[in-house]
């Protein structure tokens, strides 16, 4: 087995017991990159150089016993649409294939102070947009347990490149379900943090009041490691939350005895695959052996979820995605002979179409004469959705279901329709919505590919997801699966 397969922990232990270096652990990362980046195709760019160089600063720290928390010297992968100081950062996009970030996101200046090494940056749908990665400005990342098949998106490099055994974790982005859907594809936990839990001051904005920053990594365990450094109040988002960060390495000690779930029909009901649905409720009764209880329930605007969320997410990125023209930063048209060209030429060219699709449905949402019908209407709804998730979670300690209603599909098989596309969001999408932290776990496979275990709490209430996450995942073996590459 790999180093960088073991636990933090007991990766911790070997670094303080001077039975491995960083530079060992930098080493073998780059090593299993050139082994299977070529089929899988995770990573947009590589931080080699910088990397090795800090690394052996850290070994030097570890002589002189300086390796003092469990993230020290541990390789990760950053999602593109975080930028990092002196380090590329696309978003994807070609209109962004030449830009270098002057500055740290917070989450970024919070992993170098645990001393974490940044491998490079992983490959997502451009601007985020995306649920198979194949919206990339640069190439398509594929899934580590079949490479036919995509990874999720739009943080499918992020999953892909914790699966495939090539970084320690890490992290990416979730707008609707953009962590938890790739998680779910490619076998790996993946946590969507209440909004404001984390900062995202530095993370390219898609849909400002749905993004959110979170780990992906092989165990929950580990999960709660990266969460517990990268959260906490930022003075440079304003929609950060000033709310204490517990520790939530004490809630994984906790059992489940007693613990109430809630199971939507909605997320058991048309649309989810068979073996899907018959894994979460093997996985219920996994919990129930533990002393939980659960209870059907109903969500029943969540069949609302998916107009509302398309509409309010294009209407939020034709606004924040206006400042790509050309003018700042990126790449600039040269075919251009006058500024108003110069704007169309840049953005038709740098935009891929994804990207055209969701401004188009955005400024439409909210030209005059049409916010009302729909912006306005898809707030509403929203705040319904948002509702039923409070009335649910005031009975009941957590909701579960499945990440997404089937498995991975093929590259290629739905690229070209869209609608089918954005359907797969359908059970993750809600929980954007209402602003609620949510995890995928691994909770078994069908015909070869992982299937996703979804378990949904109340705002800041990481900790409750993480105890009933590692309760389960305690109880069986689907996180140990690897796949051959």
């Amino acid at each position: 087995m790999s180093i960088l397969e073991e636990s933090f922990s007991s990766i911790h232990k070997k670094l303080k017991d001077k039975d491995v270096k960083v530079t060992e652990l930098v080493d073998a990362s780059y090593e299993r990159i050139k082994e299977v980046d070529e089929k899988v195709q995770a990573f947009l760019t590589l931080n080699e150089e910088e990397a090795r160089q800090h690394a052996e600063k850290l070994d030097q720290a570890i002589q002189n016993d300086e390796a003092n928390n469990v993230l020290f010297g541990l390789p990760a992968g950053i999602k593109d649409n975080i930028v990092t100081n002196g380090l590329r950062t696309t978003c994807a996009s070609q209109l962004l294939a030449n830009f270098e970030p002057v500055h740290n996101a917070t989450v970024m200046d919070k992993l170098h102070a645990q001393e974490t090494v940044t491998v490079g940056k992983l490959n997502m749908d451009e601007f985020a947009m995306g649920s198979s990665n194949e919206n990339s400005g640069f190439q398509t990342t594929r899934n580590p347990w079949n490479v036919e098949y995509v990874p999720g998106g739009s943080s499918g490099g992020s999953a892909a490149a914790v699966a495939a055994g090539e970084v320690a974790f890490a992290l990416g982005s979730d707008t609707g379900g953009s962590i938890r859907q790739p998680a779910s594809y490619c076998g790996v936990v993946g946590l969507k943090p209440t909004y404001g839990r984390v900062s995202r001051f530095g993370l390219v904005a898609f849909a400002s009041s749905l993004d959110q920053i979170g780990p992906l990594t092989r165990t929950v365990e580990d999960n709660a490691y990266v969460l517990r450094e990268i959260a906490g109040h930022c003075r440079k988002d304003s929609t950060s939350a000033d709310v204490e960060v517990p520790d939530y390495l004490s809630s994984l000690k906790q059992d489940v005895k007693g613990l109430r779930i809630a199971v939507p029909k909605e997320y058991l009901g048309e649309g989810v695959h068979e073996d899907v649905k018959k894994h979460v409720l093997d996985a219920l009764k996994v919990l129930e052996d533990q002393g939980a209880t659960w209870e059907e329930v109903s969500l029943p605007h969540s069949q609302y979820a998916v107009a509302a969320y398309y509409l309010l997410a294009s209407s939020e990125a034709s606004a924040n995605l206006a400042r790509f023209d050309g003018v700042r930063y990126g790449v600039r048209s040269e075919n251009a002979n006058n500024l108003i060209d110069m704007y169309k030429e840049t953005r038709s060219q740098g935009f891929g179409d994804e990207v055209k699709r969701r401004i188009m449905l955005g400024t439409f949402a909210l030209s005059s004469g049409y916010y009302d019908a729909y912006y306005k209407k898809a707030q509403k709804v929203r705040t319904l959705i948002k509702q039923d998730f409070d009335q649910i979670l005031n009975d009941y300690d957590v909701v579960i279901g499945p990440t997404a209603p089937t498995t991975a599909f093929k590259v290629g098989e739905k690229i070209n329709d869209p609608l089918t596309m954005y359907a797969n969001d359908i059970l993750t999408i809600p929980v954007n919505l209402a602003g609620v932290p949510a995890i995928s776990v691994p909770c078994g496979f069908s015909e070869g590919l992982p299937v996703g275990l979804q378990i949904i709490s109340k705002p800041f209430a990481e900790g409750t997801v993480y105890r009933v996450a590692h309760a389960y995942e305690q109880a069986t073996e689907h996180h140990k699966a690897k796949p051959e590459l």
